[in-house]
């Protein structure tokens, strides 16, 4: 299995990076259009509609099947012998902050939810904010696996 693995380490890596690009462009966008739900919907429902429906697909066709490739690959990743060196910072630093992006999938999941049923209580400057989070752990992400510190 192991050796499969190894002859196959470039195609793994490369499903890898497009599933992490597809899931961070959903976890980049899906909070922006919280932002124009929240700010331009008010109380048309016709326009939240819209924007739920918006909503509800990006996470459940773009980001859901994205993570989970993301995961399968990336755990793929690991288990390669030579791949990753254990003895660095950057594994553990990489793996909190994957743990971390995907705590904040499931937090913007949760967020959709409240928005489709009407319990939101969160602005569109709180989600302007949030949006960040994502970025943050992208660049600390990117930075741990490419200049192993």
């Amino acid at each position: 299995m192991t050796d499969l693995l190894i002859s196959l380490y470039p195609w793994i890596r490369a499903v890898h990076i497009l599933a992490v690009i597809s899931w961070m462009a959903g976890l980049l966008y899906l909070p922006r259009l919280f932002v124009n739900h929240v700010e331009q919907a008010g109380n048309d429902q016709k326009i939240a509609l819209i924007f739920q429906s918006m909503e509800k697909k990006l996470l459940r066709v773009i980001m859901n099947p994205a993570m989970i490739v993301t995961w399968i690959f990336g755990l793929m990743l690991v288990i390669i012998p030579g791949v990753v060196d254990w003895a660095g910072v950057w594994p553990w630093t990489k793996g909190a902050s994957v743990l971390a992006m995907t705590i904040f999938h499931m937090w913007l999941s949760r967020k959709r939810k409240e928005l489709a049923n009407g319990s939101n209580n969160m602005t569109g400057r709180q989600f302007r904010l949030m949006n960040e989070v994502p970025t943050v752990l992208m660049v600390i992400i990117v930075l741990s696996v490419v200049l192993k510190f």
